[in-house]
């Protein structure tokens, strides 16, 4: 078969199971044939032989299984940064990536502050914050030890130093610390939300929390206010439909300040709040 008729092959049986079936076609080819992607676009008459069809059409399969493409790859680009990735944590997102811009806007340049990430994953965030804040000092937290495991290859791989790797279920062993921002993507899928038929091969702790998906955003708000230095804030991803959810709850216990941010596909998805005051806007 021609590299062409493979990935238009490829793209067709992949229609029902991704957003960006072409894409995925190009990269698990590229990848059974250990080229870049770009080959495939030079090289379109070219016929695949035996070995590098069958890499192709067995990645595809598990593609097509409802695999992600990531953890096929054992890699996903995130702010610039390629990752390692594996079951163990989620795959980061594109949308992920406004908390990250959010935070810097925080963050001068040659700050030394210090940052928390709770609930860090792959180290996506921590990763992103301490690449372009090398001055700062990056506290990342999870309770999973096999996302750990792969945040911290990530650091090691991306030489990031400033960061320090914690086991830690939210902020229990954090008492006494005082941090100048708290970052989080936490979970936040209510457990009857049909997406997570697509996500039935990513870790449910990183992704469910409580019936209405808000339970680990009570904790948070209920437990960041006393790791923050009186100027500190905390910033919160959460879903598109729970805006007015995550202000209340964040009103209601003591926050300021509170401002949610939209995504580039204009949804609400990051909500911002001060600590250690009194009014709420």
């Amino acid at each position: 078969m021609r590299i062409d008729a493979a990935v238009t092959r490829a793209a067709e049986t992949l229609a029902d199971v991704s957003e960006s079936p072409r894409l995925d076609a190009e990269v698990l080819l590229a990848r059974a044939l250990d080229l870049p992607r770009s080959y495939l676009y030079a090289h379109p008459e070219e016929v695949l032989d035996e070995a590098s069809s069958a890499r192709f059409f067995a990645t595809l399969e598990k593609r097509l299984e409802g695999l992600p493409l990531a953890y096929i790859t054992g890699e996903k680009e995130f702010w610039s940064l390629s990752l390692a990735v594996g079951p163990g944590a989620l795959v980061p997102r594109p949308e992920t990536e406004l908390l990250v811009e959010l935070a810097l806007r925080e963050i001068p340049r040659r700050g030394e502050l210090s940052l928390l990430d709770l609930g860090t994953g792959s180290g996506a965030i921590a990763a992103a914050l301490a690449s372009e804040r090398p001055a700062c000092r990056i506290v990342a937290t999870d309770v999973s030890l096999a996302a750990l495991k792969i945040a911290k290859h990530n650091a090691t791989k991306l030489e990031l130093g400033n960061i320090d790797f914690v086991a830690a279920d939210w902020t229990s062993p954090l008492s006494g610390q005082r941090f100048d921002l708290i970052v989080s993507n936490p979970p936040y899928v209510r457990p009857d939300d049909p997406a997570l038929d697509k996500l039935c091969f990513e870790p449910k702790l990183a992704l469910v929390s409580g019936s209405d998906g808000l339970d680990a955003i009570r904790t948070l708000a209920r437990e960041c206010g006393r790791l923050l230095v009186p100027s500190g804030a905390l910033m919160l991803e959460h879903g598109e439909d729970q805006r007015d959810d995550v202000v209340r709850i964040l009103a209601e216990e003591g926050w300021s300040g509170i401002q949610c941010f939209n995504d580039l596909a204009g949804r609400p998805r990051v909500t911002r709040a001060s600590a250690n005051a009194t009014d709420i806007s």
